[in-house]
């Protein structure tokens, strides 16, 4: 292997690169950083063959016009394969109560759209968790390659908050008054006061 000047390596016959890490404790000094990251937290959600779901706390908002959002997946997750196919996504935003909706959707196994789960197919056949502070259907707009991870950019079409759809100015949560769930030091927590 031989690398290169942007931080990659490539084999000699000219496969994908992959990152080079210069120093092996980089890894865990990253972890260490990020356990003292507060996140918020969301589940992500497609549907292909089946309903596919996950935890994440890589949620970004992007661009405001055209409204752009982003989250990370591992291509090891076993709900990569819907993933990589689907053309439209589910973001919720989970509020301080949704605990165990969250560890259930980050838990390797888990039947995560079985009771007590409450969920809808929505807009795009996306699957619309009821319940949750906010929830966006996308279509995603690219999947981005990054070490093992996919940086999936997605272009917001509709949404609600509560299970409502937008456009209901009686259910919709115009003020985001909901107190989110966060991720922190590994472990699901809320804020404090």
């Amino acid at each position: 292997m031989t690398a290169t000047h942007d931080r990659t390596a490539t084999h000699d016959r000219g496969t994908q690169p992959r990152p080079v890490t210069e120093n092996p404790a980089a890894t865990d000094l990253f972890r260490s950083a990020f356990r003292r990251h507060a996140a918020g937290v969301a589940v992500i959600t497609a549907h292909g063959a089946r309903p596919a779901g996950l935890t994440a706390t890589s949620l970004a908002s992007v661009a405001a016009e055209p409204p752009l959002l982003s989250f990370g997946i591992g291509t090891g997750s076993s709900s990569w394969p819907v993933f990589a196919d689907a053309e439209h996504v589910g973001v919720h935003i989970l509020d301080e109560r949704q605990r165990e909706l969250a560890a259930t959707f980050a838990r390797r196994g888990a039947d995560r759209f079985a009771p007590p789960t409450r969920w809808r197919r929505g807009p795009y056949g996306v699957p619309v968790l009821e319940g949750v502070q906010a929830w966006l259907v996308c279509r995603v707009a690219a999947r981005i390659p990054a070490g093992d991870h996919r940086l999936v950019l997605a272009e917001v079409l509709t949404g609600g908050a509560g299970g409502v759809l937008a456009g209901d100015a009686e259910g919709w949560d115009a003020d985001g008054s909901g107190r989110p769930l966060l991720y922190h030091q590994g472990r699901f927590t809320a804020l404090r006061d």
